[in-house]
């Protein structure tokens, strides 16, 4: 056996224990009263489906955005008949935002709730470590929000054995749309500062070679500054940052953590006259106020821009109608992807006439590309797939042809935020892969 995956069978079964212990310490419900993990519909036997979501800790103010999505696609399939003639059970545990938490959660649904499949992790570095535990234990996860390009590189390795897919595009795309709006604003020095995670290492690699390859200059490239997640001081990464007169700073940051760097960099006078360009990891209607107000009242990241993962699938219309119609208000950021991956799980195990998670691997590609009947409603496409027929999913989030590697291609929001504190979204772009760029 090569060396590296002696190594990584090692990793493996380590996570796989303190997991086991972890979760041996926690008391399991399936009641509402337990606010790491929730059950419904106990009593069905067919399809079992997890989600691996963050309810709290850095991301939990994305992450409290996207889980009703899944109860609500969940509902929908069940009031249509279910799947294979069951109606589908749902497991949620709080990924915590962390990625030892998140192994503990995935340890749980693989081992003792035995679901078919997952939704989740959103953050990559949770990812990485479920992902670990979901291959060995035939379970299929679908991350609506992982986007470091690692989960490709792996998956051309073959690690992941088709139990891994995404219904968000990889940050090589990202990161290749936020370097040609850079250079769009006629920025050609700019330095970068990400959370050193999966996500924040991964973005910040691909956006300098994209950015290079477009003309510009990452000023501290060989100097990059990379935080440490549990920090809670951000003084002398904020001024190494600004230190070589960047015009604009791209900051790949989560929410909690994100909101004190930049807030931090404001407080030592760094920000004045230097654009702040984000990412998907901190676009919430909270997270200006999280960041704060200057003296008089206006917010600090102000005419900040970022990008976001965007959505203008066929079946995005229906979302937003039904979103209204049950919660009131339009759905959250990310609420598509993570629709269509749960529609996904869905459709496979309906397609292959098995509950588990290798029935649903083999199959989930099948239902997300041609050829085949294109279907926006899930429950149009369980009643054809029951009648034998082929189909051809087409999400909200985009058409989710999933590729050899488990990754889609999507579109980009590009967003700012207003002098009220509010988050706009004010452009949709699609970025120019004529412009390539190593996954």
């Amino acid at each position: 056996m090569p060396r590296f995956c002696t190594a990584m069978f090692t990793s493996i079964t380590t996570v796989l224990v303190v997991s086991l212990l972890t979760v041996a310490c926690v008391p399991q419900s399936t009641t509402n009263n337990n606010t790491n993990t929730r059950t419904t519909n106990t009593k069905s036997k067919g399809l079992k489906i997890g989600s691996l979501l963050p309810t709290t800790g850095d991301l939990a103010s994305v992450g409290q955005q996207m889980a009703g999505a899944v109860t609500l696609l969940v509902d929908t399939i069940n009031d249509c008949g279910g799947v294979n003639g069951e109606q589908v059970s749902l497991v949620e545990v709080d990924s915590q935002t962390d990625p030892r938490a998140g192994a503990a959660g995935m340890t749980k649904l693989a081992t003792l709730d035995k679901v078919g499949g997952v939704v989740g992790a959103f953050a990559s570095s949770v990812s990485s470590a479920a992902v670990s535990i979901a291959v060995p234990n035939k379970v299929m996860l679908v991350s609506p929000g992982s986007t470091s390009p690692i989960f490709t590189d792996n998956s051309q390795k073959g690690y992941y054995k088709g139990f891994w897919a995404r219904t968000a595009p990889p940050d090589t795309y990202q990161a290749l749309a936020l370097a040609q709006l850079a250079r769009k604003k006629g920025f050609t020095r700019v330095s970068t500062a990400v959370i050193n995670n999966d996500y924040g290492v991964g973005f910040e690699k691909a956006f300098v070679q994209a950015f290079e390859k477009l003309g510009g200059t990452v000023v501290n490239k060989y100097k990059p500054v990379r935080y440490d997640p549990k920090a809670q001081t951000f003084d002398t990464e904020a001024a190494s940052v600004f230190a070589r007169s960047p015009e604009a700073v791209i900051a790949v940051l989560y929410a909690e953590t994100g909101s004190l760097f930049l807030k931090a960099a404001y407080q030592q006078g760094l920000t004045e006259g230097v654009q702040i360009m984000l990412t998907d990891g901190v676009k919430s209607d909270s997270f200006p106020k999280q960041v704060g107000q200057t003296g008089d009242g206006k917010y600090i990241i102000s005419e900040a821009v970022g990008t976001v993962p965007g959505s203008n699938g066929k079946a995005l219309d229906a979302l937003n109608k039904l979103w209204r119609e049950k919660k009131g208000n339009p759905p959250g950021e990310y609420a598509p992807q993570v629709w269509d991956a749960v529609a996904l799980l869905t459709l496979a195990a309906q397609a292959a006439k098995d509950n588990s998670g290798l029935g649903i691997s083999n199959k989930i590609k099948e239902v997300a590309n041609p050829p085949g009947k294109e279907v926006t409603d899930v429950c149009q496409g369980l009643k054809l797939l029951k009648e034998g027929k082929d189909i051809n999913y087409q999400g909200a989030s985009g058409n989710v042809d999933i590729d050899e590697n488990g990754d889609v291609i999507g579109v980009y929001n590009v967003w700012t935020v207003d002098n009220n504190g509010k988050i706009q979204v004010i452009d949709k772009v699609s970025p120019n892969t004529t412009v390539k760029i190593r996954s």
